[in-house]
Protein backbone atom coordinates (compact mmCIF):
# COMPACT_ATOMS: atom_id res chain seq x y z
CA UNK A 1 0.00 0.00 0.00
CA UNK A 2 1.02 3.38 -0.82
CA UNK A 3 0.28 6.97 0.93
CA UNK A 4 0.84 10.24 1.18
CA UNK A 5 0.92 11.94 4.65
CA UNK A 6 1.15 15.71 5.78
CA UNK A 7 2.74 15.56 8.90
CA UNK A 8 2.67 18.40 11.56
CA UNK A 9 6.77 19.24 12.12
CA UNK A 10 7.38 22.05 14.62
CA UNK A 11 10.73 21.88 16.23
CA UNK A 12 9.92 23.15 19.54
CA UNK A 13 7.47 24.45 22.13
CA UNK A 14 8.27 28.17 20.88
CA UNK A 15 9.19 27.18 16.95
CA UNK A 16 6.57 27.68 14.35
CA UNK A 17 5.10 24.52 12.64
CA UNK A 18 3.77 23.88 9.86
CA UNK A 19 2.56 20.61 7.83
CA UNK A 20 5.27 18.66 5.50
CA UNK A 21 4.06 16.11 2.93
CA UNK A 22 6.17 12.59 2.80
CA UNK A 23 5.56 9.42 0.48
CA UNK A 24 5.44 5.84 1.79
CA UNK A 25 5.20 2.95 -0.56
CA UNK A 26 5.08 -0.72 -0.36
CA UNK A 27 3.43 -0.50 3.37
CA UNK A 28 1.90 -3.93 4.76
CA UNK A 29 -1.88 -3.80 5.54
CA UNK A 30 -1.14 -5.64 9.04
CA UNK A 31 1.18 -2.94 10.06
CA UNK A 32 -0.02 -0.48 12.56
CA UNK A 33 -0.09 3.25 12.29
CA UNK A 34 2.63 3.57 14.31
CA UNK A 35 5.04 0.81 12.43
CA UNK A 36 3.80 2.59 9.84
CA UNK A 37 5.39 6.06 11.06
CA UNK A 38 8.53 3.88 12.27
CA UNK A 39 9.22 2.91 8.29
CA UNK A 40 8.88 6.42 7.55
CA UNK A 41 11.46 7.61 10.05
CA UNK A 42 13.85 4.96 8.74
CA UNK A 43 13.33 6.28 5.83
CA UNK A 44 14.21 9.91 6.93
CA UNK A 45 17.02 8.82 8.71
CA UNK A 46 18.74 6.84 5.10
CA UNK A 47 18.58 10.32 4.18
CA UNK A 48 20.21 11.95 6.82
CA UNK A 49 16.90 13.74 7.59
CA UNK A 50 15.27 14.73 10.92
CA UNK A 51 13.01 11.72 11.97
CA UNK A 52 9.28 12.26 13.58
CA UNK A 53 9.12 12.61 17.34
CA UNK A 54 5.88 10.54 18.40
CA UNK A 55 5.20 9.48 21.58
CA UNK A 56 4.77 5.34 22.17
CA UNK A 57 5.10 3.11 24.76
CA UNK A 58 3.73 -0.31 25.16
CA UNK A 59 1.94 -0.33 21.49
CA UNK A 60 -0.84 -2.63 22.85
CA UNK A 61 -3.27 0.04 23.37
CA UNK A 62 -2.63 0.52 27.13
CA UNK A 63 -0.17 3.00 28.16
CA UNK A 64 -2.39 5.89 26.31
CA UNK A 65 0.84 7.33 24.61
CA UNK A 66 -0.02 7.67 20.95
CA UNK A 67 -1.68 10.65 20.69
CA UNK A 68 -2.29 11.44 17.10
CA UNK A 69 -4.88 13.62 15.29
CA UNK A 70 -5.53 11.02 12.07
CA UNK A 71 -7.74 12.75 9.55
CA UNK A 72 -8.92 15.61 12.21
CA UNK A 73 -10.32 12.14 14.27
CA UNK A 74 -8.25 11.58 17.73
CA UNK A 75 -6.63 8.11 17.23
CA UNK A 76 -8.23 7.90 13.50
CA UNK A 77 -11.58 7.01 12.47
CA UNK A 78 -11.81 3.22 13.99
CA UNK A 79 -14.02 4.06 16.85
CA UNK A 80 -12.62 2.13 20.34
CA UNK A 81 -9.24 2.42 19.37
CA UNK A 82 -5.33 2.72 20.04
CA UNK A 83 -3.46 4.72 17.31
CA UNK A 84 -1.10 2.12 18.00
CA UNK A 85 -3.67 -0.62 17.71
CA UNK A 86 -5.21 1.28 14.38
CA UNK A 87 -3.57 -1.17 11.07
CA UNK A 88 -3.00 0.53 7.79
CA UNK A 89 -5.32 -1.76 6.19
CA UNK A 90 -8.50 0.35 7.54
CA UNK A 91 -7.10 3.60 4.72
CA UNK A 92 -7.57 3.30 1.32
CA UNK A 93 -4.61 2.50 -0.80
CA UNK A 94 -3.11 6.01 -2.53
CA UNK A 95 -4.82 7.93 0.30
CA UNK A 96 -3.85 11.18 1.92
CA UNK A 97 -3.51 11.20 5.67
CA UNK A 98 -3.25 14.12 8.13
CA UNK A 99 -1.31 13.39 11.03
CA UNK A 100 -0.84 16.37 14.10
CA UNK A 101 -0.34 16.32 17.63
CA UNK A 102 -3.82 17.25 20.09
CA UNK A 103 -4.64 20.44 19.93
CA UNK A 104 -5.64 21.75 23.10
CA UNK A 105 -4.73 24.81 25.25
CA UNK A 106 -3.45 22.85 28.06
CA UNK A 107 -1.59 20.76 25.78
CA UNK A 108 1.45 22.31 24.38
CA UNK A 109 3.65 20.93 21.40
CA UNK A 110 6.89 19.91 22.72
CA UNK A 111 7.91 18.90 19.18
CA UNK A 112 6.34 17.33 16.13
CA UNK A 113 3.13 15.43 17.71
CA UNK A 114 4.26 14.94 20.90
CA UNK A 115 2.36 17.29 23.57
CA UNK A 116 2.72 17.85 27.02
CA UNK A 117 0.07 16.38 28.77
CA UNK A 118 1.55 16.55 32.91
CA UNK A 119 -1.95 18.62 33.21
CA UNK A 120 -3.72 15.40 33.70
CA UNK A 121 -0.96 14.27 36.02
CA UNK A 122 -1.44 17.29 37.84
CA UNK A 123 -5.07 16.98 38.22
CA UNK A 124 -4.56 12.97 39.04
CA UNK A 125 -1.94 14.17 42.20
CA UNK A 126 -4.78 16.74 43.33
CA UNK A 127 -7.11 14.01 44.31
CA UNK A 128 -7.12 11.01 42.32
CA UNK A 129 -6.14 8.41 44.69
CA UNK A 130 -6.83 7.00 48.01
CA UNK A 131 -4.79 7.63 51.16
CA UNK A 132 -4.50 4.16 52.87
CA UNK A 133 -2.42 2.43 55.27
CA UNK A 134 0.40 0.57 53.91
CA UNK A 135 1.02 -3.24 55.76
CA UNK A 136 0.24 -6.57 54.13
CA UNK A 137 -2.36 -7.18 51.47
CA UNK A 138 -6.20 -7.45 53.32
CA UNK A 139 -7.90 -10.77 53.43
CA UNK A 140 -10.20 -11.01 50.12
CA UNK A 141 -13.27 -11.41 51.63
CA UNK A 142 -12.36 -8.26 54.32
CA UNK A 143 -13.80 -5.75 52.40
CA UNK A 144 -16.85 -6.59 50.12
CA UNK A 145 -17.99 -4.99 47.37
CA UNK A 146 -21.34 -5.24 45.12
CA UNK A 147 -21.06 -6.78 41.96
CA UNK A 148 -22.35 -3.99 40.34
CA UNK A 149 -20.13 -1.18 41.79
CA UNK A 150 -17.13 -3.60 40.91
CA UNK A 151 -18.10 -3.43 37.36
CA UNK A 152 -19.10 0.20 37.10
CA UNK A 153 -15.56 0.93 38.85
CA UNK A 154 -13.72 -1.20 36.80
CA UNK A 155 -15.52 0.26 33.81
CA UNK A 156 -14.25 3.78 34.47
CA UNK A 157 -11.08 2.56 35.27
CA UNK A 158 -10.24 1.58 32.40
CA UNK A 159 -9.64 5.22 31.47
CA UNK A 160 -6.32 5.25 30.04
CA UNK A 161 -5.62 9.32 30.03
CA UNK A 162 -4.54 9.39 26.66
CA UNK A 163 -5.82 12.84 26.41
CA UNK A 164 -8.13 12.00 23.62
CA UNK A 165 -11.16 13.15 24.90
CA UNK A 166 -9.71 16.58 25.78
CA UNK A 167 -8.64 17.17 21.78
CA UNK A 168 -11.37 15.68 20.75
CA UNK A 169 -14.03 18.21 22.74
CA UNK A 170 -15.22 21.65 20.87
CA UNK A 171 -14.33 23.23 24.42
CA UNK A 172 -10.76 21.46 25.11
CA UNK A 173 -12.92 19.96 28.46
CA UNK A 174 -10.99 17.13 29.95
CA UNK A 175 -14.65 15.75 32.03
CA UNK A 176 -14.64 12.77 30.78
CA UNK A 177 -11.59 12.32 32.20
CA UNK A 178 -11.79 13.53 35.29
CA UNK A 179 -15.01 12.24 35.73
CA UNK A 180 -13.75 8.58 34.95
CA UNK A 181 -11.05 8.81 37.20
CA UNK A 182 -12.94 10.26 40.30
CA UNK A 183 -15.89 7.62 39.48
CA UNK A 184 -13.87 4.70 39.67
CA UNK A 185 -12.27 5.26 43.27
CA UNK A 186 -16.20 6.89 44.43
CA UNK A 187 -17.77 3.40 43.56
CA UNK A 188 -15.38 1.60 46.04
CA UNK A 189 -15.72 1.62 49.47
CA UNK A 190 -11.91 2.46 49.76
CA UNK A 191 -12.78 5.55 48.10
CA UNK A 192 -15.46 7.28 50.00
CA UNK A 193 -13.56 8.80 52.70
CA UNK A 194 -12.26 11.37 50.71
CA UNK A 195 -15.06 11.43 48.32
CA UNK A 196 -15.91 14.84 48.34
CA UNK A 197 -12.43 16.20 48.89
CA UNK A 198 -11.61 13.99 45.66
CA UNK A 199 -14.20 16.02 43.64
CA UNK A 200 -13.71 19.33 44.65
CA UNK A 201 -9.96 19.26 44.35
CA UNK A 202 -9.69 17.02 40.53
CA UNK A 203 -12.78 20.13 39.38
CA UNK A 204 -10.43 22.49 41.10
CA UNK A 205 -7.59 21.77 39.66
CA UNK A 206 -8.91 20.58 36.15
CA UNK A 207 -10.19 24.30 35.75
CA UNK A 208 -6.95 26.13 37.13
CA UNK A 209 -5.31 23.97 34.05
CA UNK A 210 -6.75 25.69 31.81
CA UNK A 211 -9.54 23.06 30.23
CA UNK A 212 -12.97 24.36 28.87
CA UNK A 213 -16.66 23.38 30.06
CA UNK A 214 -18.26 20.60 29.41
CA UNK A 215 -21.20 21.53 27.07
CA UNK A 216 -22.68 18.29 26.31
CA UNK A 217 -21.05 17.34 22.62
CA UNK A 218 -20.38 14.23 23.53
CA UNK A 219 -17.43 14.10 21.19
CA UNK A 220 -15.50 12.71 23.96
CA UNK A 221 -16.93 9.28 24.34
CA UNK A 222 -16.95 9.23 20.38
CA UNK A 223 -13.09 9.28 20.85
CA UNK A 224 -12.33 7.40 23.45
CA UNK A 225 -10.51 4.52 22.56
CA UNK A 226 -11.58 2.84 25.44
CA UNK A 227 -15.32 4.23 25.17
CA UNK A 228 -16.23 5.81 28.70
CA UNK A 229 -19.58 6.50 28.96
CA UNK A 230 -20.62 10.39 29.65
CA UNK A 231 -23.02 8.84 32.12
CA UNK A 232 -19.73 9.52 34.25
CA UNK A 233 -19.86 13.51 34.04
CA UNK A 234 -23.51 13.67 34.90
CA UNK A 235 -21.69 11.84 38.38
CA UNK A 236 -19.02 13.75 38.76
CA UNK A 237 -21.62 17.25 38.17
CA UNK A 238 -24.18 16.16 41.06
CA UNK A 239 -20.99 14.84 43.32
CA UNK A 240 -19.49 18.25 42.89
CA UNK A 241 -23.21 19.87 43.65
CA UNK A 242 -22.89 18.25 46.94
CA UNK A 243 -19.59 19.07 47.60
CA UNK A 244 -20.09 22.81 47.15
CA UNK A 245 -23.28 22.77 49.20
CA UNK A 246 -21.88 20.37 52.55
CA UNK A 247 -18.40 20.32 52.13
CA UNK A 248 -16.38 23.07 54.38
CA UNK A 249 -13.23 22.06 52.23
CA UNK A 250 -15.01 24.01 49.57
CA UNK A 251 -16.02 26.97 51.49
CA UNK A 252 -12.03 27.28 51.68
CA UNK A 253 -11.30 27.36 48.86
CA UNK A 254 -14.00 28.85 47.35
CA UNK A 255 -15.58 31.55 49.67
CA UNK A 256 -19.20 32.64 48.52
CA UNK A 257 -19.66 35.94 47.15
CA UNK A 258 -20.82 38.35 49.16
CA UNK A 259 -24.15 40.57 47.71
CA UNK A 260 -23.51 44.16 47.35
CA UNK A 261 -24.52 46.92 49.60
Amino acid sequence: MNFTLRVWRQKHRNAPGAMTTYHVSDIEPTLSFLEMLDVLNEQLLGRAEEPIAFDSDCREGICGMCSLMINGEAHGPLRGTTACQLSMRHFSDGEVITVEPWRAEPFGVVRDLVVDRRSLDRIIEAGGFVSVGTGSAPDANTMLVPKEAAEVAFQAATCIGCGACVAACPNGSAMLFVAAKAAHLSRLPQGHPERTRRTIRMVEQMDSEGFGGCTNHYECADACPKEIQVRFIAELNREFLTAALTSREFRTIAPPIEAEE
